[in-house]
């Protein structure tokens, strides 16, 4: 039986209609849109170069870092499943979702966290994709790579900038829908562009494909600390790249039909596709290696070498494409959401989206010349680091404390004797329990002695971050 979500009372400094919950009859999104969220999270620049270096950097054999890789997407299929769950049956996006744990107005604190760190990542997304239509530009038109810069950055690299920039914005603008046919366009895209630059390698490498395969699946075993060791941080490396969908995914699973599609489009996205995009990005690695003498991880290093100008056209539109695709999923439609969070009233979604690109276009302007050179990363991975126990927070406090029963009128509404008051709008409990777990998970970050947790600090700040709130709160309900 499907919940009531109409709100008949509300306060306006909690409500707009981008934030309301939508109608289970107005959901359009079925497995494969959850799929295709994945695939563009997984096909960047930056996935297929992590998944191809998984095979040759730890000297493991090549069936158990596949099973390492597989693992560390069921475990964050399963982590997924948990955060979009409570979306699917209410039709909320995450900072709505956070009130009922943080507050009504502390709802506020894990959203704009989110948000900064998400503007900070679309600013640098942009900037590679646009390396992408330079890539193109200049492949067409014969430009040299030694052409005068400014910021670090060429004409043509300012052009393709402010390109991308203006692309994005407008697709944003159009709506949820149109992103939605763009992730459903470009997922299917890439992926065929993947596998015909496979094709292409392994007939040039001819039988020294199998070869090279075979030699990256024997491993060195020569990674410090041992196999068990090596597996364990892949799938801690694994889990970090990921992590930072897992937090807001209810941003996207408030769009599904069902749980029943929530979880078969996690399923396929998931282990599924990491293990097949996996598998070609070993092929295509072992080919370059057969074919050069050296294992390329990098994309765009390979079809430079390849020096075929259709498969550099074709490819350069596939980076774009796939660069685009994670950012709006990672980077774009988290904000917009954070920030109308924190001013329903004057900011709704297409408004947070402007601002998320407003800010990032400085980012991305200043990446080669400024940003990439002063460490700032280090400070950005701090506030991604903290998002850790609010996860452990939201799950514990809905499945938990709560039960899986939330009351929707409750959640937009700041009377203050409501159910998600609290102090002033504030769970000061939460907040005592997120202390607890953001000292643990800073210190991943900081301190060298925690750097073999990897990405294991995520997880583990959010089991602290639950268990002290379940600690903190025993016996609460909606």
């Amino acid at each position: 039986m499907s919940e009531n979500l109409e709100i008949t009372k509300l306060d306006p400094s909690l409500y707009n209609e981008d934030l309301a919950p939508i109608e289970h009859k107005d959901r359009t999104w079925g497995w494969f849109e959850i799929f295709n969220v994945w695939a563009n999270d997984i096909q960047s620049l930056f996935g297929y170069t992590l998944a191809a270096s998984m095979f040759i950097s730890y000297g493991l054999n090549g069936w158990a870092v596949m099973a390492a890789i597989i693992l560390a997407a069921f475990f964050i299929m399963i982590l997924v499943n948990l955060s979009g769950a409570p979306s699917v049956k209410y039709g909320i996006p995450y900072p709505v979702m956070a009130r009922a744990s943080m507050g009504i107005r502390g709802a506020n604190f894990p959203a704009m966290i989110r948000a900064i760190v998400a503007i900070f990542w679309y600013g640098v997304q942009t900037y590679f994709a646009s390396t992408a239509v330079t890539l193109l530009i200049d492949a067409v038109l014969g430009t040299g790579s030694d052409a005068e810069t400014y910021l670090g950055i060429t004409a043509i690299g300012w052009f393709s900038f402010a390109l991308v920039w203006v692309f994005q914005v407008y697709l944003f603008m159009k709506g949820i829908d149109w992103i939605r046919n763009f992730l459903n366009l470009a997922g299917p895209f890439v992926y065929a562009v993947m596998i015909v630059l496979m094709i292409v390698i392994w007939f040039k490498a001819g039988d020294g494909l199998l070869t090279a395969v075979g030699d990256i699946f024997e491993g060195a075993g020569d990674y410090e600390g041992g196999a068990i060791a090596a597996f364990f941080t892949i799938v801690g490396t694994m889990i970090a790249y990921f992590a930072a969908v897992v937090i807001n995914f209810g941003d996207f699973s408030r769009f599904v039909k069902d749980e029943q599609e929530l979880k078969k489009g996690n399923l396929w996205g998931l282990p599924a596709n990491v293990a097949i995009f996996s598998f070609i990005a070993l092929f295509v690695t072992a080919g370059t290696a057969a074919i050069y003498g050296e294992n390329l991880t990098n994309p765009a290093e390979i079809v430079d070498r390849v020096d075929f100008l259709p498969l550099t056209i074709i490819a350069a539109v596939t980076f774009f494409a796939a660069t685009i695709g994670i950012n709006l999923v990672a980077n774009f439609i988290p904000p917009a959401y954070d920030l109308a969070n924190l001013m329903p009233s004057k900011i709704d979604f297409r408004m947070g989206g402007l601002i998320t690109a407003v800010l990032s276009l400085f980012v991305g302007a200043l990446w080669v010349a400024w940003i990439s050179q002063i460490g700032i990363g280090q400070f950005v991975n701090t506030l991604g680091a903290v998002l850790a126990p609010v996860y452990g927070i939201m799950i514990v406090d809905y499945y938990l404390i709560k039960s899986g029963k939330l009351d929707i009128q409750q959640m937009f509404s700041a009377d203050p004797s409501g159910a998600y008051w609290y102090d002033n709008g504030w769970n000061k409990k939460a907040l005592q329990a997120f202390a607890i777990g953001a000292v643990f998970s800073i210190a991943t970050v900081w301190l060298p002695a925690l750097g073999f947790l990897s990405g294991f600090g995520w997880v583990v700040g959010a089991l602290i971050g639950g268990a002290a709130y379940k600690v903190l709160m025993p016996g609460k309900s909606a």
